[in-house]
């Protein structure tokens, strides 16, 4: 697909169902699913221990979507319980490897995720926020480490991409693209190529491009993606989620 027929999309209104953080006061509140401390299992982060704040509610409804229990309900929390509990996990912002993750659902449709973001930043925290790109990110704090997941049109959410999104990345942050099936990887391959993304990870100017294969019998083979990146050429990172392999798929707080 070329440059021309990736289309740009405006931001898309969340679904009347889809709960939104009230307008920022003294504290603001957001509505959580979970919080939780595991092994951060995608991005090049990989491996490491991570504190995740999974925020409930999302606009997008991917075909592939292993959060579906995000969607709906969820615990409305303070900025400060948050903080709070994620210390109780973590251990806090001195420990040494302070790794929080915002996430979903999609994070950036509540306004209190960037002052959560921000917050945890000024206390020590290196924050990743993992994102659809479907929403403007550029009012995140330039400390935070962004993972934004392009659709790809396997998903059934390709026109939601806000393809401006990607000039808003620097280098600390990555692109990953949920691999469905080959025609998924050919349009993932294009979009590389034309909008410069493989440039980039060689000047230095974004941290890496990911691949990820659609867990289990509805993905494809690990060893086709492989090839297809072998044969490309192109400066991207196989990764499968590392969590699955561990506790396996069903599980929650993960």
């Amino acid at each position: 697909m070329s440059s021309q027929s990736t289309p740009t999309s405006p931001s898309p209104t969340p679904s009347p169902e889809t709960p939104r953080s009230p307008p920022s006061s003294g504290a603001p509140f957001l509505r959580i699913t979970e919080i939780f401390h595991s092994i951060q299992g995608e991005s090049t982060w990989a491996g490491l221990p991570c504190t995740f704040v999974r925020l409930t509610g999302c606009p997008l409804r991917c075909a592939w979507c292993d959060t579906e229990y995000s969607f709906h309900g969820g615990e409305r929390q303070s900025l400060d319980e948050i903080e709070a509990r994620v210390d109780d996990l973590s251990g806090g912002p001195r420990t040494p490897a302070p790794l929080v993750e915002i996430t979903g659902g999609e994070p950036l449709i509540h306004r209190g995720a960037f002052e959560l973001a921000r917050r945890l930043a000024d206390r020590g925290y290196r924050v990743l926020v993992e994102t659809s790109g479907s929403e403007d990110i550029a009012p995140l704090d330039p400390r935070v480490h962004v993972i934004m997941d392009l659709k790809c049109p396997g998903s059934g959410e390709v026109a939601r991409n806000r393809w401006e999104n990607l000039d808003a990345l620097d280098h600390l942050d990555e692109v990953k693209f949920v691999i469905a099936d080959q025609a998924d990887w050919e349009w993932t391959a294009e979009v590389i190529r034309t909008r410069g993304l493989d440039r980039r990870i060689a000047d230095g100017t974004l941290r890496a491009l990911l691949i990820s294969p659609v867990w289990g019998a509805a993905g494809p083979d690990p060893e086709d993606v492989a090839r297809w990146i072998l044969e490309s050429g192109l400066p991207v990172r196989m990764q499968t989620q590392l969590h699955k392999h561990i506790w396996g798929a069903e599980k929650k707080g993960v």
